[in-house]
């Protein structure tokens, strides 16, 4: 099991998913999406995991509403890629496994 966390620094259900794990002992790797972003990659493959980009968007961010008016999917990928703070958090992956958001539901099946 290789489970990663992306999240940020400030962000609450960041650390109840951190503290998730390390309860469990489950070792993960933590990246901080404002500090690091996340790569092209890693995006495709949570993008396709959890059924598309729009749930991976944080309502409360400001321009949430801006990606959702670009045309194409390539131009959304772009603008997340720039703006990491557009996704919501924690985007927890476990493979080819994604949730976002507080999930231990479905933690509890990969443990």
């Amino acid at each position: 099991m290789n489970i990663q966390i992306f999240g940020k620094a400030k962000c609450f259900d960041t650390r109840k998913a951190q503290r998730y794990f390390k309860e469990r002992r489950v070792p993960f790797q933590n990246i901080d999406l404002t500090d690091k972003g996340i790569s092209r990659g890693e995006l495709k493959s949570v993008v396709q995991a959890v059924g598309g980009l729009a749930p991976l968007l944080d309502p409360k961010h400001p321009d949430a509403a801006l990606v959702g008016y670009l045309a194409y999917d390539e131009d959304k990928v772009e603008k997340v890629l720039a703006d990491p703070r557009l996704l919501r958090t924690p985007i927890v992956r476990n493979g080819r496994q994604a949730t976002v958001g507080y999930c231990p539901e479905v933690w509890k099946t990969w443990t």
